[in-house]
Formats: structure tokens, C-alpha cells, sequence
């Protein structure tokens, strides 16, 4: 049976797990607004590929309460808060099963 984790450690790693997902959620937002997502029209420099994507990203926002102004603009928050999640909880299960593969090795 393993122990639990001291105190300070579970600190330090609660720490790191916040600023992680900080650093995820900013770089989910900085794409989006590269795609240009919030914004009322695609950007001129969007492939035909990305405008789709936009336009269903868009959609996905509006699903999870992203809210679009009569201008067209949309809010992005809750689209950023899903991807950063998705992404973080990606790369933690590739990363758990890594290591489990490493300790059967």
C-alpha cells in the first residue's frame, strides 16, 4: 500500500497542477484568437480548413454558454476553460501511462 503524500508535497504539487493548467488555458486562448473565434469574421489569413474549424468552434462555444453580441463577437471563456481541460487531462493520462509502463519494464 502506498503512503500518502506529506503535506508540503501535496502543496508544491497543487502549486504546479495550477500553474500548468494557467499555462494551458493561455495557450488555448492565444489559438483561438489566432482562429480568430471571437471575433465577428474569420481572419483574411484563415485556409478554407480553418474556417471551418472556426465556424464549429464557434459552435461548440455557443453549446457550452459562449455568448454571441448582435455584432457578431463572441465570448470565448467557457471554449477555453473545455480545451485547456481537455489538453491537460490528455497529457496526464499520457504521462501516467508512461510511467506504468516504465515500472512494468
Amino acid at each position: 500500500m502506498r503512503l500518502p503524500l506529506a503535506k508540503e508535497l501535496r502543496s508544491k504539487l497543487e502549486k504546479t497542477v495550477i500553474k500548468a493548467r494557467d499555462i494551458a488555458e493561455q495557450a488555448v486562448r492565444e489559438e483561438l484568437q489566432r482562429l480568430s473565434i471571437g471575433e465577428s469574421k474569420p481572419a483574411d489569413y484563415l485556409t478554407q480548413d480553418q474556417r471551418s474549424l472556426r465556424k464549429r468552434l464557434r459552435a461548440h462555444g455557443r453549446q457550452l454558454g459562449d455568448r454571441r453580441k448582435p455584432t457578431g463577437e463572441q465570448s470565448i471563456e467557457h471554449l477555453v476553460t473545455e480545451a485547456a481541460y481537455e489538453h491537460w487531462h490528455r497529457m496526464l493520462f499520457a504521462r501516467f501511462l508512461a510511467e506504468i509502463g516504465r515500472a512494468h519494464v
